[in-house]
């Protein structure tokens, strides 16, 4: 009788939370939307260097990982905004600490 053996797998929280923040966009992305809920030009306006599709393709991939509300209001145009949620709101104590330790050693 053979014994079958399983794999032992041992989840990094660190892998975790990186996984539900995205890319190098998620941080700014972030910042901007601990100031309040924000509409899409307005995000853009305030990070220059991204494009739309990457600016929508984080915001979606937030959206889908609970840490970003989209609001659509019926209006002409659509009016569509962005909030965090209470998840996102709780990555504001480590984007902190992480402007701190960039002004430092960066």
């Amino acid at each position: 009788m053979q014994e079958l053996k399983e794999e032992l797998v041992i989840e990094c929280s660190i892998e975790k939370a990186l996984n539900i923040i995205g890319g190098k966009w998620s941080f700014l992305i972030l910042k901007q939307l601990f100031e309040g809920t924000k509409r899409f030009g307005e995000i853009q306006k305030s990070i220059p260097k991204i494009s739309p599709k990457a600016l929508t393709d984080t915001l979606r991939h937030l959206e889908e990982n609970e840490v970003v509300i989209r609001k659509v209001t019926p209006t002409v145009p659509v009016t569509v905004e962005y909030s965090l949620t209470e998840k996102g709101q709780a990555l504001h104590k480590i984007l902190k600490e992480m402007k701190i330790w960039g002004s430092q050693w960066a």
